[in-house]
């Protein structure tokens, strides 16, 4: 994967960062995004770290932008300061993850059979996908509050904001009731498609369902003419073999550093 392919990325990330945000601060090496009706979300409150700046400087930059907050999480884009600055923030109390950038290089499946629909998100608690994703949640996080759980699946509202197109996609049974989903973001103009949030629910696991979502991403991705397909895997977690068994290569990393104040 040529590397202006793996920065194009990058920059769809920041970019869809900064569109879902309600506020965007300059921080050094990067920016703050914050949105107050989503404060649980560390996806929605937290640094991006995108140019030059000096490792050790990283846990006091993230005092500083982030005061007042209940938690601190740096996303560093680049592997090699991300690399230099893990010592630092290790020692600053910070967890280390890594996350890995994939592409899509493998053909677009053909359709499965089951259908893949999209989906509004649906008000709380009604909609068929809020139920199923606040079931998920709740399984994920058994010590979270309801207002937890209402945040982190309401998110996704935002995340409308973030891309030219934003799909929810699900698979559900004859009844109704979603049992795989994920997220869909393009820039058809640019050429280029994000996949995330990919999952099935517990009890409907190890039966094709997120391949099934995977698949019609890909497909609508394919269609809408983004060759640039990616989506973004835990370094550690088991998906990201899941993936590679359907079509997605490691082309660059990320590295996030979180901890509660």
């Amino acid at each position: 994967m040529p590397q202006n392919d793996l920065q194009r990325a990058v920059d769809f990330r920041l970019l869809f960062a900064r569109r879902q945000s309600a506020e965007v601060r300059p921080v050094p090496g990067g920016f703050l995004v914050r949105h107050d009706r989503y404060a649980r979300s560390h996806e929605h409150n937290q640094i991006h770290i995108d140019g030059p700046v000096e490792p050790t400087e990283l846990p006091a930059v993230a005092d500083a932008a982030m005061a007042g907050m209940p938690h601190r999480r740096i996303t560093v884009h680049d592997d090699r300061l991300g690399l230099a600055a893990a010592p630092t923030m290790t020692l600053a109390g910070y967890e280390h993850a890594v996350e890995v950038v994939m592409t899509h290089t493998g053909p677009v499946p053909e359709p499965e059979r089951q259908d893949v629909m999209e989906l509004d998100l649906g008000p709380a608690p009604y909609g068929p996908l809020w139920r199923a994703l606040a079931a998920q949640q709740r399984r994920w996080m058994p010590d979270a509050d309801e207002e937890t759980v209402r945040q982190l699946v309401g998110r996704r509202e935002a995340r409308r904001d973030g891309a030219e197109v934003v799909s929810f996609l699900a698979a559900h049974e004859e009844n109704g009731d979603v049992v795989a989903w994920a997220d869909l973001y393009m820039e058809p103009a640019d050429g280029i498609a994000q996949i995330e949030e990919v999952a099935a629910a517990e009890p409907f696991r190890r039966r094709g369902h997120a391949n099934a979502v995977l698949s019609g991403a890909l497909q609508r991705a394919s269609a809408a003419g983004c060759a640039l397909r990616f989506l973004v895997a835990d370094g550690e977690d088991w998906p990201r073999l899941w993936y590679a068994r359907r079509g997605f290569v490691p082309v660059g990393r990320a590295h996030v550093f979180s901890r509660f104040r």
